[in-house]
């Protein structure tokens, strides 16, 4: 699936992260969401490295990377911790700036990383995401509803994790069914590599991840929000048109409280652009990064 990728691990930031990296040309870094791992970009990652250097990884705690251990505030996972492992990884392949997309949960760090990095980021695509302080902040009955996993995985320890952990393969087949909108679009070897990844360590690690995003990464948002802190490279934000989010908010409106330099439109798919609308997200990721 990455024909003529390599795949290595690194310890950066005192935590190993795997991930792969092909082709020549400017950095692109891809980051991926829940509950996957680098797979998801497996139909366009080929064709993207024909014009980028692209790097794939795991998050911490997702896929191969390494599950650390968390503490009382949920630090560890916080989105400035997971964003940092991703720069350094860049740095120590060489790359002092990049591009960066994330989708779902790796648009939260990348969303993060162009924050507490604007020198490093040149571009940031971030997809089928509102950002995160605006999602809980404006909670009603309809989001509380579609992204009822948002409250189920924050529950203390260990209410989530017992209770996926009895049967995950049942729950990550009810998650792609419930967000994604074409049923053949995660293939068969892409479900078996999440589901061997998604090990009692992830699910764990995920739970945290999300529970920083509840606690410690809105303490963060809420800092630059007070202090007028914006993104400062240009954001293109995608979306399904069928999924829950570009229904529920007015996506550019939302980014463009965070960036004055915002575009974007909807694709005709569900969640999973990438594995749903591969042409149509690579031909967007190539005409918003590809230089001039």
């Amino acid at each position: 699936m990455f024909k003529d990728f390599q795949n290595f691990t690194k310890r950066v930031n005192g935590v190993k992260i795997n991930y792969v990296i092909g082709g020549s040309g400017p950095p692109l870094l891809l980051l991926h969401g829940y509950p996957q791992t680098y797979f998801i970009w497996h139909k366009i990652a080929g064709k993207l490295k024909s014009k980028f250097t692209v790097v794939a990884s795991d998050l911490r705690g997702y896929g191969d990377s390494e599950n650390p251990p968390t503490n009382s505030n949920h630090y560890p996972y916080s989105k400035r911790e997971m964003g940092k492992d991703q720069v350094l990884l860049m740095e120590s392949l060489g790359f002092d700036k990049f591009y960066l997309a994330g989708h779902d949960r790796g648009g939260r760090v990348a969303h993060r990383m162009a924050l507490d990095y604007s020198a490093k980021i040149i571009k940031m695509a971030v997809l089928d995401i509102a950002p995160t302080h605006s999602m809980y902040k404006t909670t009603d009955m309809d989001f509380a509803k579609a992204y009822y996993h948002w409250f189920f995985l924050i529950q203390p320890f260990d209410i989530p994790e017992r209770l996926i952990g009895a049967n995950p393969a049942y729950f990550l087949n009810k998650k792609f069914g419930q967000w994604g909108r074409d049923k053949a679009a995660i293939t068969k070897t892409a479900k078996h590599e999440y589901l061997r990844c998604f090990t009692s360590e992830t699910i764990h690690s995920s739970c945290e991840d999300y529970r920083a995003s509840a606690t410690i990464d809105l303490e963060f948002d809420q800092y630059d929000i007070e202090n007028s802190n914006k993104i400062a490279c240009p954001v293109l934000c995608l979306w399904g048109e069928k999924g829950f989010v570009g229904r529920k908010y007015n996506v550019v409106e939302e980014w463009k409280k965070w960036s004055e330099d915002v575009t974007g439109f909807g694709l005709q798919c569900g969640h999973y652009l990438p594995e749903e609308a591969p042409v149509e997200t690579l031909n967007a990721l190539i005409n918003f990064f590809e230089p001039i």
